[in-house]
């Protein structure tokens, strides 16, 4: 085969010689080049083909083929797989990467010797040139017991922690994931543009602000929530986010509904702590709907 990425490494490379593993990707977008070069890393052979290349020509020689595709493009993909008879031959896990579909979104190729699975890493993949930190990383992996069963066995080999939720709402699971992730990278634009009317270098800004998510990101995970929580608004600081709004009607007024949004969301969490009188928190709270 002539596809691209295509990686051989030695049986005494891989991690789990009980379970041989070798990956297909269709798909060299952000989220299949991103798993390919990770996947290389973790010693488990993988072929990568680009989506703007089609489907192959041969049958695929693999123990999981993953779709890195668009959503939309899933389906289609899973019935020419079928219809071409790329998989089926040989005991296979097709699965996606989808977080908002389920594995129903690959029933057509599903057959006697092809099981199908959802299998989507909650990590933030941005960029083909960059591979995210996937270790400690969470995996939802759904479907066919066979193809469940290997896609945690990738998973559990790149560190990450693969989990099933029965009955889980896919949409409010992807919705929560790309609340946080691009939620986040939405937030860390404003701080850099706040930084730069501060008087910030833009770029400086931005290395100010990635390690200060990343102990965010800790601290969630580590403590939890409410607990990961700081700032005036857990303090109880009502004249302390009075300045801020103040200054942000000045240096950037477009970012106050922002900061009140993030502010009045934090709020809850501060009651829940505890760690100052409720009439401090009441006070935040006028501040707040005083600047709507």
């Amino acid at each position: 085969m002539n596809d691209m990425d295509s990686t051989r490494p030695s049986p005494m490379l891989r991690e789990d010689t009980s379970a041989p593993l070798e990956v297909y990707i269709h798909g060299g977008g952000k989220v299949g080049r991103g798993l390919s070069r990770a996947i290389r890393d973790a010693g488990v052979p993988v072929t990568l083909r680009p989506a703007r290349d089609g489907l192959p020509g041969e049958r695929i020689e693999a123990d999981l083929v993953i779709l890195a595709v668009r959503d939309r493009d899933i389906a289609p993909c899973a019935e020419a797989l079928r219809d071409r008879g790329l998989v089926g031959h040989r005991d296979v896990a097709v699965v996606h990467c989808a977080g908002a579909l389920g594995p129903e979104a690959l029933a057509a190729v599903r057959g006697g010797r092809v099981s199908v699975a959802q299998m989507h890493p909650m990590i933030s993949f941005a960029s083909p040139a960059f591979v995210p930190f996937l270790e400690r990383g969470q995996l939802h992996v759904d479907g066919d017991p066979a193809a469940v069963r290997v896609a945690r066995a990738l998973g559990a080999r790149l560190g990450m922690s693969p989990r099933t939720f029965p009955g889980l709402d896919r949409v409010a699971y992807h919705a929560a994931a790309g609340l946080v992730a691009n939620g986040a990278a939405a937030l860390a634009a404003a701080g850099v543009e706040l930084l730069e009317r501060a008087g910030v270098d833009r770029k400086i800004a931005a290395e100010m602000l990635g390690p200060l998510l990343r102990t965010v990101a800790d601290n969630v995970e580590v403590l939890g929530v409410p607990d990961a929580l700081t700032g005036p608004v857990r303090r109880g600081d009502a004249a302390g986010v009075a300045r801020h709004l103040e200054t942000l009607r000045r240096l950037a007024p477009h970012l106050v509904p922002f900061y009140v949004a993030a502010a009045a969301t934090q709020l809850p969490l501060a009651r829940a702590l505890g760690e100052a009188p409720p009439d401090t928190f009441d006070a935040i709270e006028q501040a707040l709907d005083g600047s709507k």
